[in-house]
């Protein structure tokens, strides 16, 4: 079942403007329980969480900054 675009375009929203800064905290904190590893790691670690969040919600954010495709001028 396809999603329409304007509920993609609410969910997008809802999941950046919600679901991010919530993603972030639990990285930062999950980062803090361990011993700060050197600079390269941690920046290699944040780099990997930061495209980590994203991936299962690719098909939800695709065409997302492009005209409604269903909308019929």
């Amino acid at each position: 079942m396809a999603i329409r675009y304007k509920n993609r375009r609410r969910i997008s929203l809802l999941l950046l403007l919600v679901g991010l800064p919530l993603y972030v905290v639990f990285a930062v904190n999950i980062i803090a329980l361990f011993e700060r590893p050197s600079i390269l790691l941690e920046l290699v670690i944040y780099f990997g969480l930061g495209i980590f969040w994203a991936l299962p919600f690719k098909f939800i954010f695709k065409g997302i900054g492009q005209a409604d495709p269903e909308q019929t001028d």
